[in-house]
């Protein structure tokens, strides 16, 4: 009976070599839990991490695992055994850690995300986050990614930072037309789901402090879209959380599957793809501002940029406080209802040095954000304001002014 590593590496290599029927043809005559192979045929219908085995504990010892969720996606059922809720579940990841049995997975997108290269006629193209600078040795930049993406059969390549950018002018804006007093304050929403999916569950009477706007990844899969009608979008970062906020019907629109880094690092060796030797394809979008949201304090360097750039003479300026790591962002928020916060610009990430410390980067996170802050200052534009990609493409999505992202546009606007 194949384990589910087995199934999996099976599937993948055979949907790079445009063999998945024959594969499925053959397994369908061996034996193994069929569950799994629907998880990885179908994602989409499953929470964001899976359950692949049963539990060998007890059922007090399960009922324990279970209750150390912080957002109650973990059960028991009736036989003992825990299970995921899908509508809870929002892919922290932290359960897959601590489950000594190693029965939970996280979601794996990568058999359907190759299917959309070898089936469908539309173009696809490759999403990437800020994080993703050097995570595949140093010698990988951007350019020999964009191009190695192409070998697989993307269409393009886009940096998610240049929507980064977009995010952080309309934070610096709603800073600027809210922010009016020492009592007043704002909690960064742009990018990290699990600091949202605590505030809109454990602290809901702190969302009115929340500009509703979307992540840089669903901006930038909406835009994509917008462009170049029919297009599929596949997201690649070092973070589970992003494929259960994919999948959020309010935003389920923008980004079709999502990848992680180990993801793409085991497309890439099952393919005998090298992106260290492929040749530069370099596109220069993104700010200084943008770059830097990938690690802890990026984005409340980047809002406070804009908002000095937007309005010199502000006298109530960007005073930021970060938390990394789910403890201190709960304990952050804490502090800010019991009155011990003085600050008015308050950014949460859920793993612990920003995005460079998600759960499935493939560098030391602090290496990687050495390598972060690099990238950022060696951009052309040092704020998003600054940008002239920045400006073109908000007027050809028909925003005359950057004033107008205050708007509540589809684009980058949700509903919370």
């Amino acid at each position: 009976m194949p384990s589910f590593n087995e199934l999996y590496d099976r599937l993948v290599r055979a949907s790079l070599a445009d063999k998945t029927e024959e594969e499925l043809e053959q397994l369908r005559r061996e034996d193994f839990d069929k569950s799994q192979l629907e998880c990885l045929l179908h994602p989409d219908q499953y929470p964001a991490v899976w359950k692949i085995g049963h539990c060998d504990c007890s059922q007090e010892e399960a009922a324990n695992c279970a209750g150390k969720c912080l957002f109650d996606a973990l059960y028991t059922d009736e036989k003992g055994n825990v299970a995921v809720n899908n509508k809870l579940c929002v892919g922290c990841g932290a359960c897959v850690e601590r489950c000594k049995a190693k029965n939970l997975v996280e979601s794996k997108d990568i058999l359907p995300a190759l299917s959309l290269l070898h089936n469908d006629d539309a173009p696809v193209y490759a999403i990437v986050a800020p994080a993703i600078i050097s995570q595949f040795t140093e010698e990988v930049t951007p350019g020999k990614l964009r191009t190695a993406f192409k070998a697989l059969g993307f269409s393009g390549m886009v940096e998610v930072a240049l929507f980064a950018d977009i995010l952080t002018l309309k934070e610096a804006l709603e800073f600027d037309q809210n922010i009016h007093t020492d009592q007043d304050y704002q909690l960064t929403s742009c990018c990290c789901p699990m600091w949202i999916a605590m505030l809109r569950r454990v602290y809901k009477q702190l969302m009115p402090h929340v500009p509703a706007a979307v992540s840089p990844m669903v901006a930038c899969g909406r835009v994509i879209k917008k462009l170049k009608p029919g297009a599929k979008v596949v997201f690649i970062g070092p973070c589970l959380a992003k494929k259960a906020e994919a999948r959020e019907p309010d935003v389920a629109d923008a980004v079709d599957y999502v990848l992680t880094f180990k993801e793409v690092q085991d497309i890439f060796e099952f393919a005998d793809i090298h992106p260290e030797k492929m040749a530069e394809d370099n596109r220069d979008h993104s700010s200084t501002g943008g770059r830097i949201y990938a690690r802890t304090g990026g984005v409340s360097r980047a809002v406070k940029d804009c908002v000095q750039r937007l309005n010199p003479d502000r006298k109530i300026k960007v005073h930021a406080v970060q938390a990394n790591g789910v403890p201190a962002c709960k304990q952050l928020l804490n502090d800010l209802q019991e009155g011990k916060i003085d600050a008015n610009f308050l950014e949460g990430m859920g793993c612990v040095g920003g995005c460079v410390g998600g759960p499935r980067v493939l560098i030391d996170r602090d290496v990687a954000r050495e390598n972060v802050n690099q990238y950022g200052e060696e951009a052309a534009a040092p704020t998003p304001i600054d940008n002239p990609y920045v400006i073109d493409l908000l007027h050809r999505l028909g925003f005359p002014t950057v004033e107008r992202l205050l708007e509540h546009d589809h684009m980058f606007t949700r509903k919370f």
